[in-house]
């Protein structure tokens, strides 16, 4: 039986904010990382939903996914079954029932952006809020490989692709029913598919503020750097070439 708790609802309820995480190979922290999201979502009186958008994972993500479904009553779980961080995210976006869309990384679930995000987009002078990990204010307590990738794959969207802003990946909050088209029209998945989504909202125009957020992961990044470089490298020549030549 579900028990109630923070976020609860009844079943024919729409929640108003949908928060949607990829998780791949996520077993050590999920669990605890869902039970801490709830806790701090409690005092907002939200009606919510957390998707959870497995991936391929070769451990007890899935299993714990679906344990975790059966006791909250506000998580939904799917898997896409293969490792695909983009399809993951744009399946995720696709599922959400909200008026409002929170993407999140289950290593961060910062509580204190959703809630400021939120309340920019119900004062509805924004359609896009993007948590900035390099703009002033913020702070990347990443180690420092980590933070200079960050800086050397942002100057290449600048360069190739002309990117105004000053991040892409990681935490973002939109309204969802003008975002969900542009979603649709992107033509790249795994990393980068979340630097098309920013790229392309940008260029249709939207509203778009960034805010500076603190950075701290919970334990080390499930894919090793090095290793999603070629794909990056790839996604974005066939990115620019959509775009610059495509349109």
């Amino acid at each position: 039986m579900s028990s109630a708790g923070p976020g609860s609802r009844d079943a024919g309820e729409a929640p108003e904010v949908s928060i949607v995480i990829p998780i791949y190979n996520e077993e050590a922290i999920l669990h605890a990382a869902v039970v801490d999201l709830r806790e701090r979502l409690s005092p907002l009186g939200w009606r919510w939903e957390l998707v959870l958008a497995e991936n391929g994972s070769r451990d007890g993500t899935l299993r714990i996914a679906g344990e975790i479904e059966r006791k909250y009553p506000e998580v939904r779980r799917f898997s896409i079954g293969e490792p695909n961080y983009g399809a993951a995210l744009r399946a995720g976006i696709e599922r959400a029932r909200g008026r409002f869309v929170l993407c999140d990384e289950i290593d961060l679930c910062d509580a204190d952006f959703h809630a400021r995000a939120v309340d920019m987009l119900r004062e509805g002078g924004v359609d896009m809020v993007i948590g900035s990990k390099l703009l002033p204010g913020a702070r990347d307590d990443r180690p420092w490989a980590r933070h200079a990738a960050s800086q050397i794959y942002n100057g290449l969207l600048r360069a190739a692709l002309g990117f105004r802003g000053t991040d892409t990946h990681g935490l973002k909050a939109f309204v969802r029913e003008p975002l969900l088209g542009i979603v649709r029209d992107c033509v790249v998945d795994k990393d980068v598919f979340a630097s098309e989504l920013v790229i392309r909202a940008y260029r249709a125009g939207l509203r778009i503020e960034e805010i500076p957020v603190r950075v701290l992961e919970k334990r080390r990044p499930s894919i090793n750097l090095t290793r999603r470089v070629p794909n990056v490298l790839r996604s974005l020549v066939k990115l620019t070439w959509a775009i610059r030549v495509r349109g």
